[in-house]
């Protein structure tokens, strides 16, 4: 591995701490980015939907605040977590050796997690985690009314997973890539009538705007933890997995889900930047 790899390595493992930093009390928002420098879409979501709920309290991640925070919304991340980090929808990813917390975090600010499944290793480590659950990505509806329509062109779209983009043919129409910008990614699975996925965040975007999805797992690249902790935090225990495209199609998609947006939406951590935290 050269000098610049690892030093990719290194901007994503510490959070960016030296990138864009502001001289003055800030949040930093947290979200993982592939080491070559691509975007995956799902994990830049945390950045997007962040900014927007801001928005809505006339905020912004460059405002000053009373100390310096750093925030994870968006992604299985929280085995990057450290003592004093905020936590709105993150999860545990459940891969062998990241399916906890490092043993040194004795303390988080926990708002939601992503599912049951991620609350149940936090509250074993004794910290204290609200009954709210959800992957931020399902408020992008309500967070952008009327900027995305669907528009069903194609019967189904396949999203994979990085770890299954060399397992299949990324030129054929009905294959969308998880790399590139965030917009573009939801115009495209708003074209299917059916969504089928490895990327967690294909699934999570389609169910956000009411059309059919179902995980089909092509590989042993990511944890089954993640997926299972956001089906249950959305009210679905034993959803069956696909094992091919095919096999997908003919299942068409998983049980609809139930979940409370507003408590999610509740659950912003606006306190940190209007000084009452």
């Amino acid at each position: 591995m050269n000098f610049r790899s690892n030093l990719r390595r290194l901007i994503n493992e510490v959070g960016c701490d030296f990138i864009h930093q502001l001289p003055y009390p800030h949040v930093e928002l947290f979200f993982w980015r592939p080491d070559d420098g691509t975007i995956n879409f799902g994990d830049y979501l945390s950045l997007v939907i962040v900014e927007q709920c801001l928005r809505r309290f006339g905020h912004t991640l460059a405002d000053e605040v009373p100390r310096s925070v750093r925030l994870f919304a968006i992604g299985s991340i929280l085995h990057y977590a450290r003592d004093g980090d905020i936590v709105w929808g993150s999860g545990i990813n459940g891969r062998t050796g990241q399916d906890d917390l490092n043993r040194r975090v004795e303390q988080l600010d926990v708002r939601a997690v992503r599912g049951p499944r991620t609350q149940e290793i936090l509250r074993r480590r004794g910290l204290v985690v609200p009954d709210v659950f959800g992957d931020p990505a399902l408020l992008l509806p309500q967070l952008f009314p009327g900027r995305f329509q669907r528009r069903p062109v194609r019967p189904w779209i396949f999203v994979p997973n990085l770890h299954d983009l060399g397992l299949i043919d990324r030129s054929l129409a009905n294959v969308v890539s998880p790399l590139g910008s965030w917009n573009r990614r939801i115009d495209a699975i708003l074209e299917a009538e059916l969504v089928l996925a490895s990327s967690l965040h294909g699934i999570v975007v389609a169910e956000a705007f009411g059309i059919p999805a179902r995980y089909v797992r092509l590989s042993e690249g990511e944890s089954e933890f993640k997926y299972r902790d956001y089906y249950e935090g959305t009210g679905r225990f034993n959803v069956e997995f696909a094992s091919g495209i095919d096999e997908g199609r003919e299942m068409g998609g998983a049980t609809r889900l139930a979940f409370d947006h507003q408590a999610l939406m509740d659950a912003f951590p606006i306190d940190l930047w209007n000084g009452t935290h």
